[in-house]
């Protein structure tokens, strides 16, 4: 069969959006420009990503109901770097990002890494890889069982169902040879984000797929029906038509951009949250002429390697002080705080905004920025907000700590079969390219469609290795404290031990995804920890908010995510061995086919890189495991204060997190 598979679809006329007018200081979509703010809100919204633009878009349904946006970024202007798939990653450290990196990773090679991040309206939907994955069953119902009821899989279902409109693979051809399956009860058909497939598919697939099945490794009916361990191609958030990304700007804010009581301001910073009675540390409350002016990170690591799927790419050129008196409040079980607005500024050095919310405040500026406004705000670990002289409102150990991230490690295994397609084509054969371009923009098929490296795989431990007992009762026998950070609240000891608990129960079993493979289709297959035993931390560096957090994700900090991607180094060899596999004649470069443990290990050290992932700084649970807001995702002890975004995740899920986070803020409507 012809490798290349193409539509025959009829040639569909691409509108391209005007651009946006030239920006303002302060303006406001869904009405003039240059229009003042409203007096008050009942809810102000901080962070206008996938989770910020879902929560404002449902409560603006309610025409008697007014909400505001803030988005630190600007709305990008409908570039093809954005909206083409074949650009995915080539748009990670560029204007749209917020170039932060982490701390130095002593317990790898000693280096920082970059940490990408959205900062635009639509947040991480505009930069991510477009995968489209729930994670498995087990996720959510442990997620439940750490004290949230209600978010267990049946729980979430619905949510991820309403997110979605999801149009199964174009052929039935198609979906036998890549074995596309679906599942319509776990599926939407009515809602804003477009998931689909695109219109091209490379061949190397099967011949992975085909692999991991002779060695035992399933192959997923739906990755989206709550049974995630396997391979799977994923769907990504593709419309179907125009093959263009289906972001969370263009799908719950662009056709909604007319509603009255729908207001969003871009290129403002949240500098705190404002709480009545509590004073604010005079360097967060003032411009602070000379510093860092934007907010951006601004220590050289950032990085245009794309998402680090293994080195060579496979996209194309684009064408063309004084302080304020220490304030103390109780602890969070006694205390009812009143949150009545925020503050905010473009620049550093500008004067300070204010803007009242009669409701609440929500927040979702991810991870890391929720947890460092919080900090800023008064509320988190009172030694570190002393060490600041910032008042504290309320001592929340949890926020900032139990991050986690899927962290990654690419391999370069190039295939040398030139009778396959390959998406370094794009990069290395004008003539090819160009083809593929003129395709894309007349048919909307080719290889422009298939930017998103969605032919994954999600293997338990089990499968692939004879070790998994001993890995997983060395991780059993472990003390909680032995490879957390030091001098942690027993509090978040406590909610630890419970988490580790149920990682070594869960990935004793077969159906459980231990790692992911990340397949290129050109000679990689990156691994990541899918279920991480390491936390890290994300701490504020300073009181100034326009100076970025401390970000230490720790990974491989604890052992056992060590060990899990040495056995997938391991197994990687014997997929490549597979009679599927030896017709693409890979050469092994990285690692090298016999590499010993020691290489192998410093290629992690060397090669251990992000998959954006960063989760769980306001963690959804009780506050004694170290909890920062409860399962409505009110944060203990403020009455009218939430945090919705991937921190609130206990435990991180086994997939692309875009799809959860994307359920978790339609569902948190529910309880507004």
């Amino acid at each position: 069969m012809n490798a290349m598979h193409r539509s025959t679809l009829a040639l569909t006329t691409f509108a391209a959006c005007l651009p946006l007018t030239a920006l303002s200081l302060v303006h406001i979509h869904g009405r003039d420009l240059n229009a003042p703010l409203l007096d008050s809100y009942d809810y102000i919204v901080v962070g206008c990503g996938i989770s910020g633009l879902v929560v404002t878009n449902r409560l603006s349904e309610d025409p008697s109901v007014s909400v505001l946006c803030i988005e630190a970024g600007d709305p990008d202007q409908y570039e093809p770097i954005i909206q083409n798939p074949v650009y995915v990653g080539a748009d990670i450290g560029g204007i749209y990002d917020w170039l932060l990196s982490t701390t130095p990773q002593t317990q790898l090679d000693g280096a920082p890494r970059p940490m990408p991040q959205g900062k635009v309206l639509g947040g991480g939907s505009i930069l991510n890889a477009m995968c489209w994955n729930r994670g498995g069953q087990d996720d959510y119902n442990a997620w439940a069982a750490l004290g949230n009821p209600g978010w267990d899989w049946e729980g979430m279902l619905p949510y991820f169902i309403k997110s979605e409109t999801y149009t199964p693979v174009y052929s039935a051809e198609i979906a036998r040879e890549y074995s596309i399956n679906y599942n319509p009860l776990v599926h939407g058909t009515s809602g804003p984000v477009q998931v689909s497939y695109p219109r091209f598919f490379y061949p190397q697939s099967t011949n992975l797929f085909a692999a991991l099945n002779y060695l035992g490794v399933p192959t997923q009916y739906d990755p989206n029906d709550g049974s995630s361990a396997g391979a799977a191609f994923v769907p990504t958030d593709l419309d179907p038509v125009n093959q263009t990304r289906s972001d969370a700007r263009r799908t719950y804010y662009d056709p909604y951009v007319s509603r009255p009581n729908f207001h969003v301001i871009t290129g403002q910073h949240v500098t705190r949250i404002l709480i009545e009675g509590v004073e604010s540390n005079f360097v967060v409350d003032n411009p602070t002429p000379g510093g860092n002016e934007n907010g951006n990170g601004l220590n050289g690591v950032t990085s245009n390697e794309g998402f680090g799927f293994g080195p060579g790419g496979s996209t194309p050129a684009l064408e063309n002080s004084t302080t304020a008196p220490l304030f103390r409040r109780q602890s969070p079980e006694a205390s009812n705080l009143r949150i009545t607005g925020v503050e905010f500024a473009a620049r550093a050095s500008d004067a300070r905004t204010s803007v009242t919310a009669t409701r609440e405040v929500i927040i979702a500026a991810g991870a890391l920025h929720s947890a460092q406004l919080l900090q800023l705000s008064g509320i988190g670990p009172s030694s570190l907000l002393d060490s600041f002289d910032i008042p504290i409102a309320l001592d929340l150990p949890g926020v900032g700590n139990n991050l986690q991230d899927h962290c990654l490690v690419g391999t370069f295994y190039p295939y040398n079969n030139a009778s396959y397609p390959s998406p370094t084509q794009l990069t290395t054969n004008a003539t090819y390219n160009a083809a593929a371009e003129l395709e894309y923009n007349t048919f909307k098929t080719g290889p422009w469609t298939a930017g998103s490296p969605n032919a994954l795989a999600f293997n338990p431990l089990p499968l692939i290795t004879n070790n998994s007992a001993s890995i997983l009762s060395g991780a059993d026998d472990q003390d909680p404290t032995e490879f957390l950070p030091a001098g942690l609240d027993p509090t978040l000891v406590a909610g630890y031990t419970l988490q580790k608990e149920s990682l070594v129960r869960r990935l004793a079993e077969t159906n459980v995804a231990s790692y992911e493979i990340i397949n290129n289709n050109a000679g990689s297959l990156t691994l990541a920890v899918m279920h991480p035993f390491s936390r890290g931390q994300c701490y504020i560096r300073s009181p100034d908010p326009f100076e970025p957090p401390n970000i230490d994700p720790r990974w491989l900090t604890n052992p056992v995510d060590r060990q899990v991607l040495i056995e997938a180094l391991l197994f990687n060899r014997q997929i490549l061995a597979t009679p599927a596999m030896l017709p693409l004649q890979a050469a092994q470069f990285v690692p090298t086919v016999d590499d010993d443990e020691e290489a192998l290990n410093r290629i992690i050290n060397t090669g251990i890189r992000t998959e954006f992932h960063p989760s769980g700084t306001c963690a959804m649970l009780p506050l004694e495991q170290g909890g920062v807001v409860d399962p409505r995702l009110r944060v203990y002890g403020a009455q009218n204060l939430r945090v919705v975004d991937a921190g609130i995740f206990p435990m991180i899920p086994a997939a692309h997190l875009q799809a959860v986070v994307y359920a978790v803020a339609e569902k948190v409507i529910s309880m507004v």
